[in-house]
């Protein structure tokens, strides 16, 4: 008898352990739950701790309450200027209703497939109305804001609340970067000529400029050296006159022995009768 009674408790208390086990539930403090029964929700659970649930009837569905992280692959996109653009991006999620993202999207990796196409298409709307400088060097603070408040107002509807999203690279695909390449060399080389053609007028410039001043110093110097040499030529010839008009014969033999010593090289004898020309040598 005291068996069967050892054996009932012994069951009683094994089946109250397993009840109870599946009555107690613990959420984490980085965690959030809904209790659902049969198919409606109890309600969402927040707090941290010890918590209660019939069993068998009510289930607990447990979520991450931290920032998450959704890593994008790389995607192509449009430019307003028609450049095809890889866009490597990332975004920070979190769940703000337990209730809906469980009915819409039931887990992450449902809710990663609704933001790929939430954060792809939002992208692909904004940069669609950039340029590619403006997406490569311009305000890329204000194209965030723009694709997470449109990305967070979609997401919305599964529970979910994006609160950034961030671009991490944007490249040129493969196929497009030589082109790119071959056009910045091209433009290169255009500009470079443009800068020896535009040196090559200024150096002209520059020489056509320095010959005209050569020229006009050197006619300015002519000039003054003419009038320096008129000046001089009549200084002279005043002199001579000067000469002259004090003793005439005097200055008449001394020209003529210069003539003298410009019509006859050094050591020359001369015969001749002094007349003429060689009155001068005559005795007086």
């Amino acid at each position: 008898m005291k068996s069967k009674l050892s054996s009932g408790m012994l069951v009683v208390i094994v089946a109250g352990l397993v009840i109870l086990s599946q009555s107690v539930f613990t959420v984490h403090q980085i965690e959030q739950a809904i209790v659902i029964q049969l198919g409606k929700l109890v309600g969402p659970i927040t707090e941290p701790g010890l918590h209660f649930k019939l069993p068998m009837i009510q289930e607990v569905h447990k979520f991450d309450k931290r920032l998450l992280v959704f890593d994008q692959d790389p995607q192509e996109i449009l430019s307003s200027d028609k450049k095809n653009l890889k866009v490597d991006n990332y975004a920070r999620w979190r769940i703000v209703d337990p209730l809906k993202f469980y009915q819409t999207v039931r887990n992450e990796a449902g809710a990663s497939a609704r933001l790929n196409d939430i954060i792809y298409s939002n992208i692909r709307e904004v940069l669609g109305r950039a340029t590619m400088m403006e997406i490569v060097a311009g305000t890329r603070s204000e194209i965030r804001d723009q694709i997470r408040s449109k990305a967070s107002l979609q997401a919305s509807k599964y529970g979910i609340e994006i609160v950034d999203v961030r671009i991490k690279r944007t490249d040129l695909p493969a196929e497009n970067s030589k082109a790119v390449f071959r056009r910045m060399q091209t433009e290169r080389d255009r500009q470079a000529k443009q800068y020896r053609a535009q040196g090559e007028e200024e150096a002209v410039k520059i020489r056509a400029k320095a010959d005209r001043e050569r020229e006009v110093t050197l006619a300015e110097a002519y000039r003054t050296a003419q009038e320096l040499r008129g000046n001089g030529d009549a200084e002279a010839t005043r002199i001579y006159a000067d000469a002259y008009n004090l003793d005439k014969d005097f200055y008449i033999f001394k020209r003529t022995l210069e003539a003298y010593g410009k019509a006859f090289a050094e050591d020359t004898t001369v015969v001749l009768e002094p007349s003429g020309f060689f009155g001068p040598l005559q005795s007086p």
